[in-house]
């Protein structure tokens, strides 16, 4: 497979619950579609679990306050994607009243349990945040369920951790999904540099196939291949190869909102780097990164930045105030130690960026497309398929900063499409 080697750098910290923050600042849009829309005002008492932003149109999410307290405010935020949007500042009474669904029985029919979890909130957690009942309500056959349990971003943790402590629930939640899609066939994909998640994924009765450590493994199209050998094609879905994955996270959050009741409201996130204590945290959705780090004994060294995710798919955040969102993975705070800067130099034709992309594009042709605004061109080489990895940044030796030219083409086309 293409990709590349990485120094993984991997906790190996147990499951924490820290106290619960003074206040929340909770995203009315932390999901791919239509921001969610405030069914609160300011003064309102919430519970934990009770809706404030209501999804609106299909693909859209449900909101539900994380902690129990007063609405202070509905204003607009910086969140860790890099929009501005309207959130929900919750501070707390602390209380510890829940707001949660009746739970299912195991015999809830496929629309009960579909309509629960668009109730529930639940969107993807391993990154993409696409809201998880669009997914699973597929319109073409599928055959075949992956788990992804690759986690293969370097520092991340968080499903580890979960596929460790809570592996039953994990696959309580895929028999949901697989019940809801109608398939009889799943396979739980792990990279082998996980020895002890592996031993307690393998006590399942699901399949497990073990694959090398090699970055970008958790990506869905290239798991996709590496597991069934089903190529997705370019600017398809891998429901068009009768496949759906789904992350462990938003796995186990599907069986806690059918059996428990239970909306989106909290999820495991890794801090880590350049702090005292690095920890696997269970926090609640809204939680601002600063109370995160000061759970972890505060920073060892002067920050340089901190991302929100890993060190290749992460995005950098202007401040420590920005919330946990629903993606939210890892906190990777980075000191000065860990950062270098370099000059972007002229590309030397070693191809090198080509050898490694996961997707078979022409990276650095893109960059240079995008440097001279020539986006069609961009579009023209299917900059738009990239699934922005940073692969081709990494191996670069004219440091070439690829995969932010492929973002920025990509976002061009995106616009000229809506004008």
């Amino acid at each position: 497979m293409r990709g590349v080697h990485v120094q993984h750098n991997k906790l190996n910290e147990a499951l924490a619950r820290p106290a619960l923050p003074q206040r929340v600042i909770i995203p009315l849009h932390q999901h791919t579609g239509a921001p969610a829309e405030a069914v609160v005002q300011k003064g309102d008492e919430v519970k934990a679990g009770q809706l404030i932003g209501q999804a609106k149109g299909y693909v859209s999410a449900n909101i539900h306050a994380s902690i129990c307290g007063t609405v202070k405010d509905i204003k607009e935020f910086y969140i860790p994607t890099g929009i501005k949007t309207k959130c929900v500042v919750i501070e707390s009474n602390g209380k510890e009243e829940k707001s949660f669904m009746d739970s299912l029985p195991e015999s809830a029919a496929r629309e009960e349990l579909l309509a629960r979890i668009k109730d529930a909130g639940i969107v993807g957690m391993g990154g993409a945040q696409f809201p998880t009942h669009v997914k699973l309500d597929a319109k073409k056959p599928i055959d075949t369920l992956i788990i992804n349990g690759s986690e293969c971003e370097p520092f991340v943790t968080s499903d580890d951790r979960l596929m460790i402590e809570h592996i039953d629930e994990v696959i309580q939640g895929a028999r949901i999904a697989m019940k809801i899609l109608g398939v009889k066939k799943a396979i739980f994909a792990i990279e082998n540099n996980k020895k002890e998640a592996i031993e307690k994924v393998k006590q399942g009765d699901i399949e497990v196939r073990v694959l090398r450590s090699v970055y970008p493994q958790g990506a869905e199209k290239t798991l996709i291949y590496n597991v069934l050998k089903r190529v997705v094609p370019m600017g398809g879905l891998p429901l068009d190869v009768g496949v759906v994955v789904h992350n462990v996270a938003t796995l186990k959050a599907i069986r806690d909102a059918c059996y428990e009741g239970k909306p989106l409201i909290e999820r495991v996130v890794t801090v880590t780097g350049s702090v005292k204590e690095p920890k696997n945290l269970v926090v609640p959705i809204g939680t601002e990164f600063s109370y995160l780090i000061d759970n972890c004994g505060g920073v060892s060294e002067e920050l340089a930045k901190v991302i929100n995710g890993g060190p290749m798919m992460g995005i950098a955040q202007p401040s420590l105030d920005v919330p946990v969102i629903k993606g939210t993975n890892c906190v990777l705070a980075m000191g000065k130690s860990m950062v270098k800067r370099y000059e972007e130099k002229d590309c030397i034709r070693c191809s090198k960026c080509v050898s490694v992309c996961p997707q078979n594009l022409l990276p650095t042709t893109i960059a240079l497309y995008a440097k001279n605004k020539k986006y069609d061109e961009c579009e023209r080489l299917s900059v738009m398929n990239c699934v922005e990895c940073g692969c081709c940044s990494y191996v670069c030796p004219a440091r070439i900063p690829i995969v932010q030219y492929a973002k920025l083409a990509k976002a061009e086309v995106i616009a000229k499409g809506r004008r």
